[in-house]
C-alpha cells in the first residue's frame, strides 16, 4: 500500500508501507556519500574514516573530532560536547586512529586523503562547543588540503539542521532539530562533496521505503530500531544507475521522536531526486537499560564496544549490511 502525503513547501513524498515493495536498485556504492548532525555527525565522520575507500565525502554538522570520546562517557561529557574542562588530546586520538588505519580497522591514509569534507558550526550553537568543532577541522587538516575541506563557522545557527524553511526558529535547538534558517544546508554540503550536482526538483517525488534493520543486520543493529528508510528516487526505482548518500539524525531526532521530520525534511531528498541519489536514513533507538542511550544517540562514546568507531564498530557494521543490502534484494 502507498500513501501520498502532502505537507509545507509542496512535499510530495510517496511512503510505501510495504517493506518488501522496495526494489533492488543499481546503485554504484564506489561514489557513496555521508551526512549528519551532532551524534549523527560524530557517525558520519567515523563512518567514512572507516569506510573512504568506498565512502567519498562527509558532511558534518555540530560534532567533533573522530574518537574525541576515547571510549569514554565521562571523557565524552567533559571535552566533545557543550564544554572543554582542558584541551582535547588530538595528537593522542590521531595516533590511535593512525595504528587502527594500519591494523586495516580503518581506510589507509592515502584512501582517506582523496575525501571531500564539509563542516558546519552555527555560532549559536550551544550543545557543542566551538573549540571541540574547531578540533575536528583540525583533525582533518592532517589529511586533506583546503581545496578538499570546506569549515562553515559564521552563521548564526542554533544546535540543529538549518534549512530554507523547515522546522522551529533558526535561532532555538528544539524538536525536530530542524532549523528555519533561509540556508540549504543539505544543498549546500551536497554541492561539495558531490561531483557535478544538479539544481534540486522542485518537489520530492520518490518514495520512501521502510528497511528491517534489525532482520538485515541481526545483531549487530541490536541498539538500532526495528526499522529504518530508505528514498528512492522514480528514476532509481526504474531501474536507473545511482549513487548512494547516508544521513545519520542526531539525538532525540529518530523517526519514534520526531516522526518522519528529519527523513522528509532536512533537505536531500529534492537533490536525491534531480541526482539519482538514494538516500538511506538509518535509525537508532532509545534505551533506558544497558546500554544506556536514553536520546536515542549514534554511539561515539562506546555505549556498543571499544571498536564503535572503527569497522568492527556494530553500528557501523550494521549500516554497511544495510547500504549492501540494497543492491542484493
Amino acid at each position: 500500500m502507498k500513501t501520498l502525503l502532502r505537507g509545507a513547501g509542496c512535499l510530495a513524498v510517496v511512503i510505501s508501507s510495504t517493506i518488501s515493495a522496495l526494489p533492488a536498485l543499481t546503485l554504484d556504492l564506489n561514489q557513496t556519500t555521508v551526512s549528519g548532525l551532532s551524534s549523527g555527525g560524530y557517525m558520519a565522520a567515523q563512518f567514512q574514516l572507516a569506510h573512504a575507500d568506498w565512502v567519498k565525502g562527509a558532511a558534518i554538522v555540530a560534532a567533533g573530532p573522530v574518537y574525541c570520546a576515547q571510549n569514554n562517557l565521562l571523557t565524552a561529557l567533559d571535552h566533545c560536547i557543550n564544554k572543554v574542562t582542558s584541551p582535547i588530546p588530538l595528537a593522542e586520538i590521531n595516533k590511535q586512529l593512525k595504528l587502527w588505519s594500519e591494523q586495516g580497522l580503518l581506510a589507509s591514509e592515502a584512501e582517506i586523503k582523496q575525501s571531500k569534507i564539509w563542516l558546519l558550526h552555527g555560532t549559536a550553537d550551544q550543545k557543542i562547543n566551538k573549540e571541540v568543532a574547531d578540533a575536528l577541522h583540525q583533525q582533518y587538516q592532517q589529511w586533506l588540503p583546503a581545496a578538499q575541506l570546506s569549515y562553515i563557522q559564521d552563521k548564526n545557527f542554533a544546535h540543529h539542521m538549518p534549512t530554507v524553511s523547515e522546522g522551529s526558529a533558526c535561532e532555538t535547538s528544539e524538536a525536530p532539530f530542524l532549523g528555519k534558517c533561509n540556508y540549504d544546508a543539505a544543498g549546500e554540503a551536497l554541492k561539495f562533496i558531490q561531483v557535478g550536482l544538479k539544481a534540486p526538483a522542485d518537489i520530492s517525488s520518490g518514495t520512501v521505503y521502510p528497511i528491517e534493520q534489525q532482520k538485515i543486520a541481526g545483531d549487530l543493529a541490536a541498539t538500532m530500531a526495528e526499522q529504518g528508510y530508505v528514498y528512492v528516487p522514480k528514476n532509481c526505482e526504474q531501474g536507473q544507475n545511482c549513487s548512494l548518500h547516508i544521513s545519520f539524525h542526531g539525538c532525540n531526532q529518530h523517526a519514534e521522536a520526531v516522526g518522519m521530520a528529519y527523513v522528509e525534511k532536512a533537505g536531500f531528498n529534492r537533490y536525491a531526486d534531480s541526482n539519482n541519489i538514494v538516500v538511506l536514513y538509518p535509525q537508532t533507538r532509545a534505551s533506558h537499560l544497558m546500554p544506556m542511550n536514553p536520546q536515542a544517540c549514534w554511539d561515539w562514546w562506546g555505549y556498543t564496544d571499544a571498536n564503535y568507531a572503527n569497522r568492527k564498530g556494530q553500528q557501523i557494521q550494521a549500516v554497511v549490511k544495510l547500504a549492501q543490502s540494497l543492491i542484493t534484494r
